[in-house]
């Protein structure tokens, strides 16, 4: 079991405090960290009898924290959960420190530069250059979900954040089953592919497995060795081989940096 598991475990056995809210707050944290998950798994997990459970789960969905799938018996948190955190906060002070930022590199870059953060299996764009940039052929991506096992972006963000969360985040995508993400999720494959991007220390989409006109290049954004966000470059395929767009990896670096430290201030 792992740290953190321990924690929430022994947060929903405590006996201090209102036993229920403490119950409750411990299931909202497990749901939180697997993204979704059944009753039955939560029950086991927690050490919580099923059938709480299960009235916990009502209370938490009448008060709009999670939401049960129409498809399957899973549950997951509601942005009103999300809220809760200090994710949003965070997310602010990244866009804050991107945008001037990226401003400023825009025109050493000129090739488009996101900034995106994870949620809910998939790495999502913040701030971008797209709507300025005289190469990108996309617009309006701001908000724009990236899928984590094909893009630059997502393989970055699972090459450097801690081995639970990886897991976590690869054991969602599983559940969710996706035709285009299966060949990804080959053990032996997914190993190398994210081994050598924290020995590079960037990661590459070069091959058309998602937007096949495009490439793209990412690099961690890490606040106190935890991986925050992520910085990415996007190209066109045709216009740059991969070898050539390395040579832009020590500007992304020094973008990822900067944010991170303008967003710790």
């Amino acid at each position: 079991m792992t740290v953190v598991m321990k924690e929430i475990t022994a947060s929903a056995q405590a006996e201090g405090g209102v036993r229920a809210l403490v119950r409750g707050l411990a299931v909202l944290r497990y749901v939180n960290m697997a993204g979704e998950a059944r009753p039955a798994e939560i029950a086991k997990a927690l050490a919580i009898p099923r059938p709480t459970v299960y009235r916990l789960l009502q209370t938490l969905e009448e008060e709009g924290y999670i939401v049960f799938s129409a498809s399957n018996n899973r549950v997951r948190v509601t942005r009103l959960a999300a809220s809760l955190g200090d994710g949003s906060a965070t997310t602010s002070l990244l866009c804050q420190a991107a945008g001037p930022l990226f401003a400023e590199y825009a025109p050493k870059v000129i090739w488009p530069l996101d900034l995106s953060i994870y949620d809910n299996a998939a790495m999502v764009i913040q701030e971008t250059t797209h709507g300025r940039s005289p190469l990108s052929i996309d617009r309006g991506m701001t908000g724009y979900r990236l899928p984590m096992l094909r893009t630059s972006a997502g393989r970055a963000y699972l090459a450097f954040v801690s081995e639970e969360e990886r897991q976590l985040i690869l054991r969602h995508i599983e559940n969710l089953g996706l035709p285009e993400d299966r060949p990804f999720l080959a053990p032996a494959y997914l190993a190398t592919l994210l081994s050598e991007a924290r020995t590079k220390g960037y990661a590459t989409r070069e091959a058309g497995e998602f937007r096949p006109n495009t490439s793209s290049i990412a690099v961690p954004v890490r606040i106190d060795d935890t991986t925050v966000a992520c910085v990415s470059m996007i190209w066109i395929r045709s216009a740059m081989p991969i070898r050539e767009a390395t040579r832009y990896v020590e500007m992304l670096q020094e973008i990822a940096a900067r944010i991170a430290e303008k967003a710790k201030a």
